[in-house]
């Protein structure tokens, strides 16, 4: 495996960066998961898009433009001779000292990986998933916007770990006043009287690229689409429900906190949702 760092490709046992790199010293940096299918790396220009907003936001400073870092993202599947890959691209603050000040990081680290993923079990996909509310409250947007996708993952892991020890694979993030936000690794949709709604990202919730691709393709089935203000009661009544993300795509839901989601079977809307996603895999990016 070729791993593309600071604009060379190197093997992945060579592929280190600085102890003293303020990525690992303190998680200062952002990341981008994207997929690629088939030769196309679906959505591209809005993951780039969605970097380089991130990085603003933490007033890091890219030392590539953006056609540049998508010509290292294609350039880095086809060193690797992939076709359908997840990739993870990431900047860090770059190598510092082992104090917090971000000016003695001279240069920021960019390194781009591509490589097989499978989020979930096949069979969540066709039976469904039960996943549970986490203990651990979302951080604050105003202490650490959740909309940014920093390196600093940790209150998502925490939430993680909840769910782990209930025994399940995701679990629901709440705000500290009990709205829902977002699940620790997904976006969350519920659909009820025909209706597909999911939390507003205000609320502390990632502007998921895949997020915003199946509310595009609700809209065109002429489903209604709404952003609200969500609390358990309102998950709990659901008549479906799902979760998004650029790994797991789109996965249903059908049990939360031992009570029952609809019929306790993955919904024929969610269903149909997830058919019409992976259309648009195929012509939704860039070819290469």
């Amino acid at each position: 495996m070729k791993i593309y760092l600071n604009g060379a490709f190197v093997e992945k046992e060579k592929a280190v960066v600085s102890v003293f790199d303020h990525g690992l010293l303190y998680g200062d940096g952002v990341f981008e998961g994207i997929r690629s299918y088939g030769g196309l790396v679906f959505r591209l220009k809005e993951h780039i898009d969605r970097l380089y907003r991130s990085a603003d936001a933490i007033q890091l400073k890219i030392p590539l433009t953006k056609l540049e870092m998508m010509n290292a993202t294609v350039d880095t599947l086809k060193e690797n001779k992939l076709k359908d890959a997840y990739i993870r691209l990431v900047v860090t603050r770059g190598p510092g000292d082992l104090g917090l000040d971000p000016r003695k990081c001279k240069v920021a680290t960019v390194f781009i990986i591509a490589d097989k993923i499978k989020l979930y079990p096949e069979e969540f996909y066709r039976k469904g998933l039960k996943i549970v509310t986490a203990t651990t409250k979302r951080n604050l947007p105003q202490a650490l916007d959740p909309r940014i996708k920093s390196l600093n993952y940790l209150n998502n892991i925490l939430a993680k770990i909840d769910a782990i020890k209930a025994g399940t694979e995701e679990a629901i993030m709440l705000t500290h006043d009990g709205f829902v936000a977002e699940c620790t690794g997904d976006n969350i949709f519920m659909i009820t009287k025909g209706e597909l709604v999911t939390p507003p990202t205000t609320v502390g919730a990632l502007e998921g690229v895949t997020r915003e691709a199946v509310m595009n393709v609700a809209r065109a089935l002429d489903i209604p689409v709404y952003e609200k203000m969500l609390k358990m009661d309102d998950m709990y009544a659901a008549d479906e429900m799902f979760l998004t993300g650029t790994a797991a795509e789109i996965i249903p839901v059908i049990e939360v906190d031992d009570r029952k989601i609809g019929s306790g079977k993955p919904g024929s809307m969610t269903l149909k949702l997830l058919e019409e996603f992976h259309k648009t895999t195929k012509t939704d990016g860039v070819r290469y």
